[in-house]
């Protein structure tokens, strides 16, 4: 794999350092991205995106809070088609009733609203929208942040749930007209090699350095033809692992097919990038070099070749093991060196294939057929598969690979999201588990490290799960045991079975239903206005090169309470810094007290500070609000509670040397909360005071921020800034929430 270090144009079907005749400003509108953003923006602004989209879509955990939202912002039926799906508390398993009472909810408002409702364990929130919602040239928006259908010819894009809200009440999501990095692909899969395989290897390549970080990547080439659609889906879906905005593909007769296996030919058109296109970027990617990858605890991007892990387990273990333990900050020990024996085999626990990226029908069948006559063993090592929707699960068992699965020792379970955040198949404690799945963070598996417990999770494709399941937990690659690549049959998709049991709306809104609450679902609190001033305490400093959504809320543990924007709060950042619930909570005392007319006495010293440097504050006009630092803060899933909880518990700004993705720093926007950077990252220490001194007019007006650390009873200037901002985003903010904004 080869990444370019400057732009290239696009000629005779290969990247070309230089073409003639051509601007690259003329040349940037060929690429595909270009074509469908272009279609899709309103064009009021010549710099800056105003894009509406043709289909919006969500699950269990973010789809109650973006329908309170969009309600309360004067919503008052569904403007476009919103699918809301039940893939992530579909278990109903903890917290009594609320976890069915959230899909009752999305069932009466599919119906006041005019939405699709899909119920649980029908298919996963990817697969639905890949089998029945894709179309050649759309975008869908999703609060999920592996919304990601390009290999379909739709740019997909996840987002926080103000996001969606926004595109509910007809306005449009804005942002400055992205870059795009041309993925140039060449050569074949080699037998055992899967989609997985090469999705690590471009994580590996492109997340830590910032390659494709905020950009879209857009593939074309001649190896894209070797690929069948599945394999590219595969693949296409875990491009949020590198960081990227959004992802699209060319699209040829294998992606004309599966439209029509899916009885939706007519959404198919070919899209293929113009003659000379530009692009900012290029990556050479080979198929026939990618090797069979894993990627070891607790990140996709460090991911390496399996026989170069096998070569020398003790040296990447340690490795591996250290780094973990260094992110975990000793509250709990990750033990890897264990797993390997005397005769430097390493041993795996557990095996999953599931979700968006490894519950697709060929990766199942290219398990089953590594599995067939096979015997998992009855030890310690177990595997669980979960295909992706019903209709491939019918499929896998109409052709008998269902059988061979549960022959060889395999549990196959129904279409369910949780083992890729924490909710099925949590492994035993220091147990190291295999999985074809989205992510490896901590705590994605169910784990507490805060509560002492914790396993390890390594990505692999499916097919290297099924050879290490084949040799009974001992690690293996695929390509160890797979000699040459089978053909696999397209499967015939019934589409009765959605037909029969999901509900369509769309078009048809009925508003004299009523929207069925249960108890846990609950209004967001009020939240105040931008004051002219402002004062924050900094409760949280987290020094780890990245600050994951999970650790900023947890994901597996708190699902069931999504719906319940205080009691979920209690959550915010639990695992990474238990101080911070209670010094959140404090902070907002003091503001509390302060708006009844009382002035506590942490207050009244750090106005004494500032008045002794002749800064004078009027607490009584100055919102009080807690505040957290992080190097760069973000990385990981969509949602937007990684904000919201923050803001419920009276936070008001961020401070950071950047922010890991466009996603989180959106949904900071959209709750209230200042995203400041800066480079000063040493100055602001956990307890210290920031006074942001007319911070209502530089945010509203684009100026410098005038800022003041109060540390230890000193005053010293701050240099912290805002950032890029569209003016609605500057508006939003000073409104103190969208919620606030919309209601005028």
């Amino acid at each position: 794999m080869k990444l370019r270090d400057k732009g290239v144009f696009y000629a005779n079907g290969a990247p070309a350092e230089f073409v003639g005749g051509i601007s690259k400003e003329e040349a940037r509108k060929r690429t595909i991205a270009y074509q469908i953003l272009d279609a899709h923006d309103n064009h009021s602004d010549p710099e800056v995106l105003h894009i509406t989209f043709d289909s919006l879509t969500s699950h269990d955990i973010t789809y109650v809070g973006i329908i309170q939202t969009a309600r309360a912002s004067g919503m008052t039926e569904f403007p476009m088609p919103y699918v809301l799906t039940n893939c992530h508390n579909s278990l109903c398993a903890v917290g009594g009733t609320i976890n069915e009472d959230d899909h009752q909810f999305a069932l009466s408002a599919a119906h006041k609203y005019g939405g699709i409702y899909v119920p649980p364990c029908l298919a996963v929130i990817h697969s639905y929208n890949r089998e029945m919602m894709t179309g050649c040239g759309r975008m869908i928006l999703g609060s999920d942040s592996h919304t990601r259908y390009g290999a379909l010819g739709t740019m997909g894009v996840g987002e926080g749930g103000g996001e969606l809200a926004k595109q509910l009440v007809k306005r449009t999501y804005d942002m400055k007209k992205p870059e795009v990095v041309l993925i140039y692909v060449t050569g074949s899969l080699r037998p055992g090699v899967g989609p997985h395989d090469v999705a690590l290897a471009l994580v590996e390549a492109t997340y830590a350095n910032g390659y494709v970080k905020n950009r879209v990547m857009e593939f074309a080439g001649p190896g894209i033809a070797s690929l069948t659609q599945d394999e590219r889906n595969g693949i296409d879906v875990m491009t949020t692992e590198t960081t990227c905005w959004s992802s699209i593909w060319e699209t040829d007769e294998t992606t004309r097919k599966y439209y029509i296996d899916h009885m939706r030919e007519n959404d198919y058109s070919e899209l293929k990038p113009g003659e000379f296109a530009y692009y900012d970027a290029c990556i050479e990617l080979n198929l026939s070099e990618v090797e069979c990858m894993i990627a070891l605890p607790m990140h996709p991007s460090y991911a390496l070749p399996i026989k170069e892990l096998k070569k020398n387990p003790g040296y990447y273990l340690k490795e591996a093991q250290n780094r973990a333990n260094s992110q975990l900050s000793g509250k709990v020990f990750m033990n890897l060196l264990n797993k390997v024996d005397e005769q430097g085999r390493i041993h795996v626990d557990q095996g999953v294939i599931a979700g968006c990226s490894g519950g697709i029908y060929e990766n199942i069948m290219a398990a089953s057929g590594i599995l067939k006559d096979s015997d998992c063993g009855n030890s310690e090592f177990r595997l669980s598969i979960y295909p992706d929707s019903m209709p491939v699960y019918k499929a896998l068992v109409n052709n008998g690979a269902v059988s061979d699965l549960v022959s060889s020792g395999a549990v196959v379970r129904e279409a369910f999201c949780g083992p890729c955040f924490g909710a099925g198949d949590t492994p035993a404690n220091n147990e190291f588990s295999i999985r074809h799945s989205t992510r490896n963070f901590p705590n994605r598996e169910g784990s507490k490290p805060g509560e002492g417990q914790i396993s390890a999770v390594a990505l692999m494709d499916a097919r290297s799960i099924a050879a290490t399941a084949m040799n009974q937990g001992i690690l293996t690659a695929a390509d160890e045991v797979v000699q040459e690549k089978t053909e696999v049959e397209t499967p015939i998709f019934d589409g009765s079975i959605y037909a029969k049991r999901v509900y369509n709306g769309w078009g048809h809104p009925e508003p004299e239903v009523e929207l069925r609450f249960g108890p846990n679902i609950r209004d967001w609190p009020e939240q105040p206005v931008l004051s002219d001033d402002l004062l924050v305490k900094n409760v949280s400093r987290i020094d780890d090169p990245v600050t994951t959504t999970d650790e900023l809320i947890p994901s597996g543990e708190t699902s069931s309470f999504r719906s319940n924007p205080l009691r979920l709060a209690e959550f915010t950042l639990s695992r990474k810094d238990p101080d911070y619930v209670p010094g959140a909570k404090a902070v907002k005392k003091m503001d509390d007290e302060r708006r009844n007319g009382t002035i506590m006495e942490e207050l009244e010293e750090v106005k004494d500070c500032l008045a002794w440097e002749g800064i004078e504050v009027d607490l009584s006009n100055t919102n009080v609000g807690s505040s957290i630092y992080a190097n760069k803060p973000g990385d990981g899933s969509a949602r937007e509670q990684a904000a919201s909880c923050q803001r419920v518990l009276g936070g008001a700004a961020n401070f950071a040397a950047e922010y890991a993705t466009k996603r989180y720093r959106s949904n900071l926007i959209n709750w209230g909360i200042l995203p400041f950077v800066t480079d000063e990252t040493e100055v602001l220490q956990r307890g210290d005071w920031v006074y942001l001194k007319g911070i209502r007019r530089s945010l509203l007006e684009g100026t410098p921020v005038d800022a003041y650390v109060i540390h230890e009873g000193s005053v010293r200037p701050f240099h912290a800034e805002l950032g890029s901002l569209e003016q609605n985003e500057r508006e939003i903010l000073a409104s103190g929430c969208l919620i606030n904004y919309y209601r005028g």
